[in-house]
């Protein structure tokens, strides 16, 4: 469960990583985004994220945004 769910939108960082036998500090390397910001994404507290930095953890860990990024509010 995130730790703040005011966006309403849940990241499945970790998630994704354990399935993948992935480190945080792996993925670091590889998408070249430093540690503390994936940590902020991880545990649901970004506010924003690039374009750039979401296509580059996408391609990493081989999936799409919609595997990554999860909306929490039931649609109306």
């Amino acid at each position: 469960m995130p730790a703040d769910d005011s966006s309403g939108i849940h990241c499945r960082l970790d998630e994704l990583l354990t399935a993948r036998g992935m480190t945080l500090t792996e993925l670091s390397r590889q998408v070249g985004v430093s540690l503390v910001n994936l940590s902020v994404l991880k545990n649901d507290r970004a506010k924003a994220i690039r374009f750039s930095t979401l296509t580059a953890i996408c391609a990493a860990l081989d999936c799409q945004v919609g595997d990554l990024l999860v909306s929490l509010r039931v649609p109306v």
